[in-house]
C-alpha cells in the first residue's frame, strides 16, 4: 500500500478524537484543543466514555455513536484499545487514523501477536491508513490541519518536514517559528507501522503545495518501496534528509574485508546517492539546504566566485569551499580589467574579490554584474560586513534586483546582527537566499553543487552498447550450494575462483590439494613459481596466521613451505583445522595496482558492491566506495571515481596507467553476482591486480548464506528483468523485443527524430522537432518496479515503443505506444500492446488507461480491437480503459 487513502489522511472532510479530554496537560486534551483552534473547518467530534461536553460541544460515548463515520480519526487512548477501535472505525467507513498512542509494540493482543499487528490486521479489509503509533500527529497549515499535540501551531508554507523522532518535531517546529519557516505538511511518522517514508515520498513528490521536502530518517524499513519513491520524488522536486546514525556500528560483526568496510551508514549514503536525494550533516543544514534548493536557480556549474567589502570573510570562504573540495573560479584577463575600472587600485586583483571596506553601494553593484556577466563565474557569494558608510538595507535595495534576474546562483551573506538585520528581511522577501556567516554560504553553495551532480547522474545516458555478459550461472550456483550441502560458511578459494571465473572474471590458476602430494602434482602442473595459501575453514584472513607464501620455485622448497606452514598456523591459530593447500601460479605482473572489489549484504538495502585500494592494509587505509546493484559501466566509472585507487588507476609520476575498461568489465560481472546469486552473503577479490594488460584475480573468499527467503525484495533496486527478453514475428521480420534499458537513449533519440511531426503530435498530444535530453533519459532509466516500456529492435533502430507507467498502488497503468512510420499497418503496435497487457496482468496490476487525440483514428481502432472501453474525454482526446 502506498499513497491509497492519504488525502484521508492529510485533508479530511470530518475528524473524530478518540480519547478527546478536557483534563488539563492531557494529550487528549491537547490534540482537541490543537484542531479547534488550527481553523479547522470540517466537522469534529470527541469521543471518550467519561465525558458529556467539551468546549461546548457534545462528546460520544463511542465511534458507534457518532452521527457520521469520520473521514480521519486521532487515537489518543491506552494502547490495548487500539485494536479495537481501529476495526471500529474501519466498519464504520474511516478513510485514516493517526494512532498518537504509544507502546503497542511491547504490549501484546493475547493469545497472538503485537497490539501493532493486530491493529494491522483490524485495519487491513478496510483499507484504513494508519500514521503512527508512537507518534506526534500531522499539521497541514494550509488547510487549517492540526491533528498533533504539538506545543504550537506551524506557519503555513511550502516545504514539507517528516520526521522518526516526536521530541524532534516538537522542537524543529519551534525553531520554524521563531525563524519564520513554514510548511506544507509537517509529519510526525512515529513508529511507521502502515504509513512510513516511501508513502509519504510518493505523495508529496506530487503535491503541487509542497516545493521541497526535509526528512529526519533514523531507519527505512521497505527499501525497494523507498528508493522508488525517493527516485520519483527527486524527479520532481528538491529531497533533503538528515539521517541519525553517522557513527560507524560497533556491534556489526563481519568476516570479510568488504563486509568491514561496507557499513550501515555507508550504505545508506550510496542509496540516497543513487535516489537522487541530498544527505546534510545536521539540521540546520537541512534548513539551509532548503531555503537554497527551493528557490530554483539556473545552474551552471561548480566555479564560485566571492565579492565581499572585507578579506577576512572571503578567507574564510575560500578556506571553507577549498577544505571540502569546491571549485573556486579563476578570474579571466577580461574579468579582472572590468574590476579595475571600478574598484580601487588595491583591491584583491583575484578571487575573493575585496571591494575594501569603504565600498559605497554603487562598488557593490558593479562590481556585482561584472562578476554576473563573467563567463568563467558559475554563482556569486555575495558577502557584506556592516559599516559605517552604507546601511546594509541600502546595499541590498541596490544590489537585490540584479540578484533576481541573474542567470546564475547568487547566495548573499550578511555578517553581524541588527545592523544587517533589514538586509536580511529584503533578501528573503526577494527571494535571495541568505547565510549568517560565509561557512555557511559556502555550505549552501556545496548542497547546490551536490544536488546538481546528483540530478544529472538521473539524466546521463550511458554508452549504447553494454557489455554482452554470458555467464554460467548453473556453475555457479552449484559452488555454493555444494557449501552449503557440506554445512561450510565459506566457499574453497579454488572455489571461488571457479564461480569468478563463470562470470567472466580472470583468476590466476589455482589448484586445491588435500595433502603434500597432490600439491606436488598441482605445481608440477601449473609451473613453478607457485604460491601457497592454507585452507581451513576457521581461517579466512591467512596473511594474519603466516598462511600465505610467495614465490616457491622447486618442489623441495614446497614441501619445506608446507611444514612451516602448518607450525605457523598452530602457532596463531591453535583451533584452526586444515584440511588442504591451495596451489596458485604466480601472476607476474609491471607494477600493478592492488585493488578489493566485494560484495556485501546490508540488513535493509541488500546486496551492495565495494570498489577501493586492495592488499593487506586495506582495512586500514579504508579507501573504498559503496554502490548498490545493478551497475552500468557509468555508475561503475562513478564508483571507481569516488576513492584515491580509482584516480590513481590513470598512471602518474611515469606509472603506465592500468586498463580501466577491464576495471569497469570487472566491476559490472561483480553487480551481476550480487544480483543473480542470493546465496551469496559476502565476496572479497583482494587483491585484484590491474595494470595495463587488463586484470587477474588473485585470491577471492565467498561467504555463503542459508536464508535465501525474505518477506522483502533482496534487492533494493529491481535489475533488468532479462527474462522478458523475446522475439517479434512481423511477416518474414524478426524483431528483438525487451525491456528498453539506460543504454538506449541514442537508440530512442533516433527513434523519435525520424518521427514525422503527425507522429509526434498524436503521441505527444502537441508539436515538437524533438524530445529533450532530459526526457529521454527519464524514459530510458526507468525503475522497473513501477514502469515498464518494450521496445522492438531492428537492426540496431528501434521500432517500435509502448510504455506504461503504474501508480504506487498499482491500481492502475497508464500506457503509450508508437510505432515507427516504416513499420506502421504491419501489426507492430497490436503486437507490443499484447505484450505489455499479459506483463501487467501478470504483474497484478487491475486496470490499463490511456489518453489519445480524437483525430487518431488508428490507436482508438486498436484499442477497440484489443478490448479497451473508448469514451470520449475533454474536446479534444478520448479515454482508453481496460480492466485487467
Amino acid at each position: 500500500m502506498s499513497v491509497r487513502n492519504l488525502e484521508s489522511l492529510f485533508r479530511p472532510a470530518s475528524i473524530a478524537v478518540i480519547g478527546a479530554s478536557g483534563r488539563a496537560a492531557s494529550v487528549g486534551a491537547v490534540v482537541w484543543r490543537n484542531l479547534r483552534n488550527g481553523g479547522f473547518a470540517g466537522p469534529l467530534w470527541a469521543v471518550n466514555r467519561r465525558q458529556q461536553e467539551l468546549d461546548g460541544a457534545p462528546v460520544f460515548a463511542d465511534v458507534g455513536a457518532l452521527p457520521h463515520a469520520p473521514e480521519l480519526a486521532v487515537i489518543c487512548t491506552p494502547a490495548a484499545t487500539v485494536p479495537g477501535l481501529v476495526a471500529h472505525l474501519g466498519q464504520r467507513g474511516t478513510k485514516a487514523a493517526i494512532v498518537i498512542s504509544a507502546g503497542l509494540r511491547e504490549g501484546t493482543a493475547a493469545p497472538g501477536p503485537t497490539l501493532e499487528q493486530a491493529m494491522l490486521d483490524a485495519a487491513r479489509p478496510h483499507l484504513l491508513r494508519i500514521l503512527g503509533p508512537n507518534c506526534v500527529g500531522a499539521l497541514v497549515p494550509g488547510s487549517g490541519l492540526n491533528a498533533s499535540f504539538a506545543p504550537a501551531q506551524a506557519q503555513p508554507g511550502k516545504l514539507a518536514f517528516l520526521t522518526q523522532s516526536g521530541a524532534l518535531a516538537t522542537a524543529m517546529l519551534d525553531w520554524a517559528a521563531s525563524r519564520g519557516i513554514g510548511f506544507s505538511h509537517f509529519v510526525s511518522i512515529g513508529d511507521s507501522a502502515d504509513v512510513d517514508f516511501g508513502d509519504l515520498l510518493d505523495y508529496l513528490g506530487s503535491d503541487a503545495g509542497t516545493r521541497a521536502i526535509l526528512m529526519y530518517i533514523e531507519s527505512v524499513k521497505h527499501a525497494r518501496k523507498f528508493m522508488s519513491a525517493a527516485r520519483a520524488a527527486a524527479r520532481n522536486k528538491p529531497v533533503i534528509l538528515v539521517k541519525a546514525g553517522r557513527a560507524p556500528d560497533g556491534a556489526r560483526a563481519a568476516a570479510s574485508h568488504t563486509g568491514a568496510l561496507a557499513g550501515s551508514d555507508s550504505v545508506f549514503d550510496a542509496a540516497v546517492g543513487r535516489a537522487g536525494l541530498l544527505r546534510v550533516a545536521t539540521l540546520e543544514d537541512l534548513f539551509d539546504a532548503a531555503e537554497t534548493l527551493a528557490r530554483p536557480q539556473p545552474w551552471r556549474g561548480e566555479r564560485l566566485a566571492m565579492l565581499t567589502n572585507g578579506g577576512g570573510a572571503g578567507v574564510l570562504a575560500a578556506d571553507a569551499l577549498a577544505l571540502q573540495g569546491g571549485k573556486l573560479a579563476h578570474l579571466q584577463e577580461a574579468t579582472r580589467a572590468a574590476l579595475d575600472g571600478v574598484l580601487p587600485a588595491n583591491w584583491s586583483h583575484a578571487n575573493p574579490v575585496d571591494i575594501i571596506g569603504d565600498a559605497p553601494t554603487e562598488r557593490y553593484g558593479r562590481a556585482l554584474a561584472i562578476l554576473l556577466a563573467a563567463p568563467e563565474v558559475d554563482g556569486v557569494l555575495f558577502m557584506h560586513a556592516p559599516t559605517a558608510i552604507v546601511p546594509a538595507a541600502d546595499i541590498a535595495r541596490a544590489c537585490l534586483p540584479a540578484m533576481q534576474q541573474a542567470h546564475k546562483p547568487v547566495l548573499a551573506c550578511w555578517l553581524g546582527g541588527v545592523a544587517v538585520q533589514g538586509a536580511r528581511d529584503l533578501s528573503q522577501e526577494a527571494g535571495v537566499p541568505c547565510y549568517a556567516t560565509p561557512e555557511r554560504g559556502v555550505d549552501a553553495w556545496l548542497q547546490l553543487a551536490r544536488y546538481h551532480a546528483a540530478q544529472d547522474a538521473l539524466l546521463q545516458l550511458p554508452d549504447a552498447q553494454p557489455p554482452e555478459l554470458h555467464p554460467d550461472r548453473v556453475a555457479a550456483r552449484d559452488i555454493l550450494q555444494a557449501a552449503l550441502q557440506e554445512h561450510r560458511e565459506w566457499v574453497e578459494e579454488a572455489a571461488a575462483k571457479e564461480l569468478l571465473a563463470a562470470y567472466g572474471i580472470p583468476v590466476v590458476p589455482s589448484v586445491f590439494a588435500r595433502d603434500a602430494e597432490e600439491a606436488l602434482e598441482a605445481a608440477r602442473s601449473i609451473g613453478y613459481p607457485v604460491a601457497l595459501k592454507v585452507s581451513s575453514l576457521q581461517v579466512v584472513h591467512k596473511s594474519d596466521v603466516g598462511g600465505v607464501v610467495l614465490g616457491i620455485e622447486t618442489p623441495d622448497a614446497l614441501r619445506q613451505a608446507m611444514v612451516d606452514m602448518r607450525l605457523r598456523v598452530a602457532v596463531h591459530a591453535p583451533q584452526a583445522r586444515i584440511h588442504g593447500f591451495t596451489v596458485q601460479q604466480m601472476a607476474r605482473r609491471d607494477h600493478p595496482h592492488e585493488l578489493i572489489l566485494g560484495i556485501a549484504t546490508d540488513p535493509v538495502f541488500g546486496p551492495v558492491v565495494m570498489f577501493g585500494e586492495g592488499g593487506t592494509s586495506v582495512e586500514l587505509r579504508r579507501d573504498s566506495a559503496i554502490a548498490l546493484p545493478p551497475l552500468n559501466a557509468q555508475l561503475a566509472r562513478e564508483l571507481v571515481s569516488r576513492t584515491q585507487a580509482g584516480r590513481l588507476l590513470a598512471g602518474y609520476r611515469g606509472a603506465r596507467a592500468a586498463d580501466q575498461a577491464a576495471v569497469i568489465d570487472a566491476l559490472q560481472k561483480v553487480s551481476q553476482i550480487a544480483c543473480d546469486l542470493p546465496e551469496l552473503a559476502e565476496l572479497d577479490i583482494n587483491p585484484l591486480l590491474a595494470d595495463a594488460a587488463g586484470v587477474v584475480a588473485l585470491d577471492a573468499r565467498i561467504r555463503v548464506r542459508r536464508d535465501t527467503q525474505h518477506d522483502e525484495p533482496r534487492l533494493a533496486l529491481r535489475p533488468y528483468p532479462a527474462e522478458l527478453e523475446g522475439v517479434l514475428a512481423i511477416g518474414t521480420a524478426r524483431l528483438e523485443v525487451r525491456p528498453i534499458r539506460p543504454e538506449d537513449g541514442q537508440r530512442l533519440a533516433a527513434f523519435y527524430a525520424a518521427a514525422s511531426p503527425a507522429d509526434l503530435r498524436l503521441r505527444f498530444f502537441l508539436a515538437r522537432r524533438e524530445v529533450p535530453h532530459s526526457e529521454l533519459a527519464r524514459y530510458c532509466q526507468i525503475d522497473y518496479d513501477r514502469e515498464m516500456t518494450f521496445v522492438a529492435i531492428s537492426g540496431d533502430a528501434i521500432a517500435g515503443e509502448v510504455r506504461a507507467v503504474c501508480d504506487p498502488d498499482n491500481r492502475q497503468a497508464e500506457f503509450a505506444v508508437q510505432v515507427a512510420s516504416q513499420w506502421q499497418g504491419q501489426g507492430l503496435g497490436r503486437q507490443l500492446m499484447e505484450r505489455m497487457i499479459a506483463y501487467l496482468r501478470a504483474h497484478g496490476t487491475a486496470e490499463m488507461v490511456g489518453t489519445c487525440l480524437q483525430e487518431n483514428s488508428c490507436m482508438m481502432s486498436l484499442a477497440r480491437h484489443l478490448g479497451f472501453a473508448v469514451a470520449p474525454g475533454d474536446e479534444s482526446t478520448v479515454s482508453l480503459r481496460f480492466a485487467l
